[in-house]
C-alpha cells in the first residue's frame, strides 16, 4: 500500500532531524531551481503569484540552492496537514515505514520520500521554463511521474491511498493511474446545521495529515483497516457516500464525517 500526500507552501527553515535520502528526481529539481535563480525578484513574484516580500525570500533560497541547509521532506513542510501529522514526534519505526510507503507530491521535486533531503522553496504549477520546454510544471512532470508512481504502486500491492489533493492529480495522467492501480480516497466532511455534508478545507487537510500518522504508527497495509481511523470527531461513515462519487466507478471512496 502506497500513499500520496500533498506538500505545503509554508516551510520550516531548520529541523533537528537529518535527511537520509536523495530525491528521485533531484536532477530535474536542480535544473528548475537554477533557472528560477536567474529571475529577478519582480519576475519571481509574478511567476509565483506572491508579494515582493515572499518573492525576495525565495529569490534568496534559489540563489543559495547549492549551499542551503537540507531538511527531511516530511519535517520541512509546515502546512495544516503537517501540523497534524506531527512528523518530529513519530518513532523511528514509523518514519521507516513512512519512507517505504509515503510519497509527497510537489511541483519542484515531483515526488519525494519523507526522509529525502530538500531545500525550502516556493513553487506553482503554472511556472513554465526553458528546462520544462515552456510547459507548465504540472504538464512537464506528467509523463515522468505517471510511470514512476504506477510502477512503485504495482511493486507493492497495487493499492494507492490518495490523501493528496485534486490540484496534484494534474502531475499525473490520472485516468491512467485509476485504470492501472486501485486508488482508495478517504474523504472528510462536516455536517452543517442544516444536516448537509460539506467539505471544509482546513479540516480535510488536518485529517489527511492525521491519517498519514495513523497509518505509519500502526504500519497499516490493508485499506480496510482505515475505517478504524477516528480524529477530532471524524469517524468512518459507511452509508453516506456522495452520489457523485457513487456514480464514478473509478473511485473507491472512504467517507469520514463529523457532526
Amino acid at each position: 500500500m502506497q500513499i500520496l500526500l500533498a506538500n505545503a507552501k509554508i516551510m520550516h527553515s531548520h529541523t533537528e532531524a537529518k535527511p537520509q535520502g536523495v530525491p528521485k528526481f533531484q536532477d530535474n529539481a536542480n535544473r528548475i531551481a537554477s533557472e528560477m535563480a536567474m529571475m529577478d525578484v519582480d519576475t519571481l513574484a509574478q511567476s509565483l503569484g506572491c508579494n515582493r516580500k515572499i518573492a525576495f525570500e525565495n529569490w534568496e533560497r534559489y540563489r543559495s540552492w547549492d549551499i542551503a541547509e537540507k531538511l527531511p521532506a516530511i519535517m520541512a513542510y509546515n502546512g495544516q496537514a503537517y501540523k497534524h501529522l506531527k512528523a518530529p514526534t513519530l518513532s523511528s519505526e514509523a518514519l521507516e515505514f513512512a519512507n517505504s510507503h509515503l510519497w509527497i507530491t510537489c511541483f519542484l521535486y515531483g515526488l519525494l520520500r519523507p526522509m529525502d533531503a530538500i531545500v525550502p522553496y516556493r513553487m506553482e504549477h503554472t511556472v513554465a521554463l526553458a528546462t520544462t520546454d515552456d510547459q507548465p510544471l504540472n504538464q512537464f512532470w506528467r509523463s515522468i511521474l505517471t510511470d514512476a508512481l504506477i510502477s512503485n504502486v504495482k511493486a507493492d500491492d497495487g493499492i494507492l491511498i490518495h490523501l493528496s489533493t485534486e490540484e496534484y492529480e494534474h502531475l499525473f495522467d490520472w485516468k491512467r493511474v485509476l485504470r492501472e492501480v486501485t486508488v482508495v480516497q478517504p474523504l472528510f466532511y462536516v455536517r452543517n446545521n442544516g444536516g448537509q455534508l460539506k467539505m471544509q478545507a482546513v479540516w480535510a487537510k488536518a485529517c489527511r495529515g492525521a491519517m498519514v500518522r495513523y497509518i505509519c504508527e500502526n504500519k497499516i497495509t490493508n485499506p480496510d483497516l482505515l475505517t478504524t481511523f477516528a480524529y477530532e470527531g471524524f469517524e468512518f461513515t459507511p452509508t453516506l457516500l456522495d452520489d457523485r462519487l457513487l456514480k464514478d466507478p473509478t473511485r473507491n471512496a472512504l467517507l469520514f464525517t463529523r457532526q
